[in-house]
C-alpha cells in the first residue's frame, strides 16, 4: 500500500508548523514569567555559526512551501527575512499555513515521479517521493528541532510533547 504525496506532505509540514505555534507560546508566556526580552529568545542560537530561532522558522516555513511548489511545479509566495518578533513568526507561520491549506489531494497526485532538483549547486535529481523522504522532510524537522533545542537550551519550558504535537 502506497502512501499519497498529499499525506506525505501537506499533513506533516501543518503538524510541524503546529509545534512550532505552540513554541511560540510557551516562549512568550516563558519570557513574560522570567522577564525576559523577548528579543533575547528570537535571536538565541545553539552555536555561533547557526540561525537564530528567527532563521530556523523562516528556514521550516521555507521548506514546507518550496517543497510543494516544486512538486507542483508552481510557484511558491515570497517571504522577506525580517521577522524580529514573536508576533512577526506567528504572522509567517499563519501565511505558511494558509498557503498549504490551498493544496488539495489531488492537486498532488502523480508528483511522486516528478523530476525534482534539489536546491543548491549539488545538480542532484530525485523523483518527488525520494525527494520528501529524503530531503525535504529531513530539512523541515531539522529546523522544527533546532527551534525547539533552542528555546530549551534558554530555559523555556517546552519538552517532547510539544514537538510530537
Amino acid at each position: 500500500m502506497s502512501i499519497s504525496m498529499y499525506r506525505l506532505t501537506v499533513p506533516m509540514f501543518q503538524r510541524g508548523l503546529a509545534s512550532l505555534k505552540t513554541y511560540l507560546d510557551k516562549a512568550e508566556a516563558y519570557a513574560k514569567e522570567k522577564n525576559i526580552d523577548p528579543v533575547i529568545l528570537v535571536t538565541a542560537r545553539l552555536a555561533p555559526d547557526m540561525l537564530p530561532l528567527s532563521g530556523q522558522y523562516q528556514r521550516a516555513s521555507d521548506t514546507a512551501k518550496f517543497a510543494l511548489a516544486r512538486l507542483t511545479a508552481t510557484d511558491a509566495p515570497k517571504f522577506e527575512d525580517n521577522e524580529t518578533t514573536f508576533d512577526d513568526l506567528r504572522g509567517r507561520l499563519a501565511k505558511t499555513e494558509a498557503y498549504l491549506a490551498g493544496f488539495s489531494a489531488e492537486a498532488l497526485e502523480g508528483t511522486q515521479t516528478r523530476q525534482i532538483t534539489l536546491p543548491g549547486k549539488s545538480g542532484i535529481v530525485l523523483p518527488g517521493d525520494e525527494y520528501i523522504a529524503t530531503f525535504a522532510l529531513p530539512n523541515f524537522y531539522f529546523h522544527v528541532a533546532t527551534a525547539h533545542a533552542i528555546l530549551r537550551s534558554q530555559g523555556a519550558p517546552i519538552g517532547k510533547r510539544d514537538y510530537l504535537g
